[in-house]
């Protein structure tokens, strides 16, 4: 089962406040996706704890629900 782009953002903005999250569907089958998260929260992570961040926001729907994703991270200004 493909997980929507929607529910991609809504998860991680709940895990993470305050989150800019942009998502990309790469092959319009709702289960390759990129991702943008950029947070305030991800201030003094390493890159490694920040997608650390993000994959537990998503609850365990990596390599189930979501086939891949192609994760980019940022700290917020």
């Amino acid at each position: 089962m493909a997980m929507h782009a929607a529910d991609i953002e809504r998860l991680i903005k709940e895990a993470i406040p305050g989150a800019e999250v942009t998502i990309e569907d790469l092959r319009g089958d709702g289960d390759h996706y990129a991702a943008l998260v950029k947070a305030r929260a991800f201030a003094g992570k390493t890159r490694i704890q920040q997608h650390q961040m993000v994959y537990q926001a998503l609850r365990g729907r990596m390599g189930e629900e979501l086939h891949a994703l192609a994760l980019q991270t940022a700290v917020l200004e």
